[in-house]
């Protein structure tokens, strides 16, 4: 599930991604556009009950594409995610609107 907080000014949204225990995942990183899809750039923070999350800062007034890359080989789309668009690897990308 996507959470999202907007700054006071609207300018910038604090977008909350979670990956759920159900993935089976030893390890995530959060991969988009807005880190050129960079599995190094934003790893998640595992919980307790084996899920993952990560809370990032995001420029409001665009979508922006994104997708979790568990265990290092394995995409995962957020499937409470904004929309989906196709993507050049015949697979679609999560999208989350801010």
């Amino acid at each position: 599930m996507l959470r999202k907080s907007y700054s006071k000014s609207g300018a910038a949204c604090r977008v909350t991604f979670n990956v759920p225990p159900e993935a089976g995942a030893c390890e995530a990183a959060l991969c988009g556009d807005f880190n050129d899809w960079n599995p190094k750039a934003n790893p998640m923070k595992k919980k307790k009950d084996g899920g993952f999350w990560l809370t990032v800062s995001l420029e409001a007034g665009r979508p922006y594409r994104f997708r979790y890359l568990l265990d290092e080989d394995r995409w995962e789309n957020d499937w409470e995610a904004d929309r989906y668009v196709p993507n050049e690897f015949c697979a679609e990308d999560s999208v989350v609107q801010v």
